[in-house]
């Protein structure tokens, strides 16, 4: 699977109640939880999605409260994938869980600026910011997580086993 795009760039420890303010967690349609995404860290989040798809970050991005309408709430956004120095374990799992892709990656996350168009083969953990000719490698998740985000998330692939 391969994501090329232009990076939106946030710095360390972006929490949940910034991804989405604990104010919206009464419901739980991603459309809804898109449109309140990033409102309270980031005011013109949704103008940048016009043009980026790819969201680049420093360590622990989606550390605090446990909340799986985080990562549904970035992916309803239209964001393809997350690049970060580190990613807090429960924010990762979640992501996972519903197809979000994420990857670990420090020297990218470090390197790569607001605005670079990146393009990403996570098949590979291929890096390539199209803007400075960087590359870099991140760890591909093996073939079982794989299936997983390009299916959609866990719940899709448990469905497809069923009916087969």
């Amino acid at each position: 699977m391969k994501v090329q795009s232009t990076v939106i760039k946030y710095g360390d420890h972006v929490d949940t109640d910034v991804i989405i303010p604990a104010r919206y967690l009464n419901t739980t349609d991603p459309a809804e939880l898109a449109s309140h995404c990033m409102e309270d860290l980031d005011s013109g989040f949704k103008k940048k999605l016009e043009a980026s798809k790819i969201i680049v970050a420093g360590r622990n991005f989606g550390c605090g409260s446990s909340r799986e309408h985080a990562p549904i709430a970035i992916k309803a956004s239209g964001v393809q994938l997350v690049i970060a120095d580190s990613f807090a374990r429960i924010f990762y799992r979640n992501s996972i869980d519903i197809g979000l892709a994420i990857v670990e990656c420090p020297a990218a996350a470090a390197a790569i600026r607001e605005g670079d168009e990146v393009a990403v083969d996570l098949d590979t953990g291929r890096i390539d910011d199209i803007t400075t000719g960087e590359t870099f490698t991140a760890a591909p998740f093996p073939p079982f997580i794989q299936e997983i985000i390009r299916s959609g998330g866990i719940a899709a692939v448990v469905r497809k086993r069923m009916e087969a």
